[in-house]
């Protein structure tokens, strides 16, 4: 289907993240890297406007020699954007990246609000690539290569035992319960701590005793961050490629119906000698929370996808291709709503839908972002279902005629 889309530009300025903060307040986030190529490191706030145009607000300058915004969420209530930046290497030697930062957007501009480490030090390549808050807001969800920290929003207190997991992570997302890890082989579902609030050191109590004046210690200590459960292991499902040939890329939540998490699978086949090359699939699937099973697979490309999103509303899937290619699907049906072709240079390293689902935005390291007007018409299975009954219709009523005069003819 056609549907009107805008491509800008911006030199310099490789883009990795981005993030609606309302329905007209974009947040991007990009730069060179840490590598000294001379591009400055940045978060953007844009207003965009009708038509798809974008006016640049304010733009926050991070520091020499720290990387660039790789991950990033957004906090409408409280007006407040988290991402993923690694410190400058002299810190990250010392073991001081302070890789999570929040900033508070007042007036239509970009400041500092706090800061906090969360990956372990010594591995100087790691990065924070998964940044997800749930739902309330609450619960903030931040994840390097193989560890990822639950946090509280926005005070940044761990409220749990960090978890570290064998195969590499790509995703995370929340439910009102759990939270589901995507890692490159399975699907970790853990159980939610029933409090989020951190745990306070007590503070001394005094004596009620004669003591001369002096305040008795305390001998308790405060209770330590709580284990996640572990509820489930998933892995890669048989209608995808099964383990060893399909990697799990991404997982997201129905953000209305927990009940419902779409993930997004790419398969590397097996070589063999009929095919030294084997052709890569992209998958996405619908699964049923309650029992962990596969609903409905649809194959949406012949090359890997990059990046993924649900709207608010339920009602679509966005994705990125490395074939250059955004796509938006219908989240019930699975039917290619929009196709873009070639919608980047480089492929799509984000996407993201605007909180009414009515635009999509993507954006990619070649220095361009596009954004997309989501046609509401076609926003659920229903539209497909009464489009199809009346094609059916005019051909059954056309049939009947084409009878009527054969007919006709015999007699």
């Amino acid at each position: 289907m056609r549907t009107g889309h805008s491509p800008h530009a911006f030199p310099a300025f490789p883009v990795y993240s981005s993030s609606f903060l309302s329905e007209n307040e974009l947040v991007l986030g990009g730069g060179g890297g840490a590598s000294r190529s001379g591009i400055k490191n940045k978060l953007r706030l844009y207003n965009v406007g009708p038509e798809r145009s974008l006016e640049l607000l304010d733009e926050f300058e991070l520091e020499k020699g720290e990387d660039a915004p790789m991950s990033m969420a957004a906090d409408a209530k409280s007006r407040t954007v988290v991402c993923g930046v690694n410190s400058t290497l002299d810190k990250l030697e010392k073991g001081e990246n302070q890789n999570c930062r929040v900033l508070a957007v007042k007036e239509h501009k970009l400041g500092l609000l706090g800061t906090q480490g969360t990956l372990p030090a010594g591995d100087l390549d790691d990065y924070q690539k998964v940044t997800v808050l749930s739902p309330d807001g609450a619960l903030l969800a931040v994840a390097g290569g193989h560890d990822l920290s639950l946090l509280s929003y926005p005070s940044l207190s761990p409220v749990a035992k960090p978890i570290h997991t064998e195969n590499e992570i790509y995703d995370a997302t929340f439910s009102g319960t759990t939270l589901v890890v995507a890692t490159t082989l399975d699907l970790l579902v853990y159980a939610l701590p029933t409090s989020t609030e951190s745990p306070q050191t007590p503070s001394p109590t005094k004596s009620r005793g004669k003591s001369k004046g002096k305040k008795a210690k305390s001998t308790k200590q405060p209770p330590g961050p709580s284990t996640l459960e572990l509820l489930r292991t998933i892995g890669v499902p048989e209608s995808a490629g099964g383990a060893g040939a399909g990697t799990f890329r991404s997982a997201r939540y129905h953000p209305t119906n927990g009940d419902v998490l779409y993930s997004v699978i790419n398969t590397s086949p097996p070589r063999t000698r009929k095919t030294k090359t084997p052709q890569r699939q992209a998958f996405v699937c619908k699964w049923n929370t309650k029992t962990w099973m596969v609903e409905k697979t649809r194959k949406v490309g012949d090359r890997g996808l990059t990046c993924f999103d649900v709207s608010a509303d339920g009602k679509f899937l966005g994705f990125g291709s490395s074939d250059l290619t955004i796509g938006l699907l219908d989240a019930n049906t699975f039917s290619p709503i929009v196709t873009i072709l070639k919608a980047h240079e480089f492929p799509p390293t984000t996407i993201a839908f605007s909180p009414t689902s009515s635009l999509l935005v993507s954006g990619s390291a070649d220095n361009s972002v596009r954004i997309v007007s989501v046609p509401q018409s076609l926003g659920n299975g229903g539209s497909w279902a009464i489009i199809f009954l009346i094609i059916t219709t005019l051909l059954v009523i056309l049939l009947a005629a084409l009878a009527q005069k054969y007919l006709s003819g015999m007699q």
